[in-house]
């Protein structure tokens, strides 16, 4: 059942009454950075633009201070719509968590008045720490998505897509512990961390033949000696392990963890593994996604409903699609090859004047779809069904 010509004229009257307060806020978080679980300032001026909406805003959330909720409506369906906001160490706001967020609190702010005469209920919740911290897992583990029938976002991109894979994938870090020896004067006398440690790199590079398509394993050094005469005493590194399934990650890992052992035992050192949680691979619900699909093409873009040419990362909001129906669809704001997530020339794209008309498009299509969802009980059941079905 397709929304009526008076709701959609409405949601969309409502979010073009708000757009200049969400690009304020969007350019506010984008000029001012804050990493995993130190999104202070952002969840303060989101919370804020919220209240001056009259919207009540529960904060901080499942134990986490930067985390946050504002809820509409009283019975009946509920859609979660989830805002990201933290950046990356240098890169500033280079994947568009500050899009997100800005697209996420329009949907709100122009579906939260209509949620009682939608028969449904709409959630708006700030998930902090997406990069490498799980905020949204720590979220699912406290209950705040006890009860949602669907949880939706989008994510900047180089291309329309309404669904993407994003991989499974955890974290090693490994710290070697050898002896040490003047590197000149008595080498035979030590036994080195770091040569244990790039072993592993390449011992690990030996494997890849043996991977299967859409794994990902990549590392940096962490600590790799103290001075140029000394035998390295200790050396760390860390390793992040990613596949298009939970399985293939746990297969993996134990590669990655066997390479790390080898290493250290033909050096003669000790080696400490601690694995660090990561996230689910991401299950798009094709249902609901084609529904955004469909009222994204009433703003003018036409989405792919997938492309294999592109890689994939890996998002927490894979965890949430285990649990709750869901979409994460894909919006360009960059010219298709022009630059990716995680590149300097997109984190100067998400505070440009083609991310103030990505964050409108998506922010209209999400509230939209959400209005929908709230409506159609067949498409409820049709969700629900594909969600069932794995």
């Amino acid at each position: 059942m397709s929304l009526s010509d008076a709701t959609l004229r409405d949601l969309d009257a409502r979010l073009e009454h708000c757009l200049p307060a969400l690009w304020d806020l969007s350019l506010k978080i984008h000029g001012s950075p804050e990493l995993r679980f130190e999104e202070h300032q952002a969840s303060r001026w989101i919370a804020e633009l919220l209240t001056a909406h009259e919207h009540p805003v529960e904060k901080p959330l499942g134990g986490l201070a930067t985390a946050f909720r504002a809820r509409a409506g009283s019975q009946g369906p509920q859609v979660a719509i989830l805002a990201e906001y933290d950046a990356l160490p240098e890169l500033g706001h280079a994947c568009g968590h500050n899009l997100i967020a800005g697209a996420a609190v329009g949907a709100f702010l122009a579906l939260a008045p209509l949620a009682e005469a939608l028969g449904g209920r709409v959630d708006l919740v700030g998930t902090p720490a997406e990069e490498g911290g799980g905020g949204k897992i720590l979220l699912l583990d406290a209950g705040i998505f006890d009860g949602v029938d669907a949880a939706m976002m989008f994510h900047p991109f180089d291309r329309d897509l309404l669904a993407h894979p994003a991989l499974a994938n955890l974290w090693i870090r490994m710290d070697f512990s050898g002896v040490p020896a003047h590197a000149a004067v008595a080498p035979w006398d030590g036994k080195s961390a770091l040569t244990a440690c790039l072993q592993t790199f390449s011992l690990i590079d030996s494997q890849r033949v043996h991977f299967r398509d859409g794994v990902r394993v990549h590392g940096f050094i962490l600590d790799g000696g103290q001075a140029v005469n000394i035998i390295p005493e200790r050396a760390s590194c860390e390793f992040s392990v990613r596949a298009r399934t939970l399985p293939e990650l746990e297969r993996v890992r134990a590669v990655v963890e066997r390479c790390a052992r080898a290493a250290a035992l033909a050096l003669g050192v000790e080696v400490t593994l601690a694995p660090r949680r990561g996230y689910k691979d991401l299950r798009n619900n094709m249902t609901l996604a084609r529904v955004f699909g469909r009222h994204l093409g009433l703003s003018g873009r036409a989405a792919r409903e997938g492309d294999d040419r592109v890689g994939a990362g890996s998002t927490d909001m894979g965890d949430i699609s285990h649990a709750v129906p869901s979409i994460h669809p894909w919006l360009a704001l960059v010219g298709e090859g022009e630059c990716m997530c995680h590149e300097r020339a997109f984190e100067k794209a998400a505070g440009s004047e083609r991310g103030r008309r990505t964050l409108l498009d998506a922010a209209r299509a999400l509230a939209r779809t959400a209005a929908e969802f709230l409506t159609d009980p067949q498409l409820r059941q049709g969700v629900r069904e594909e969600f069932l079905r794995g």
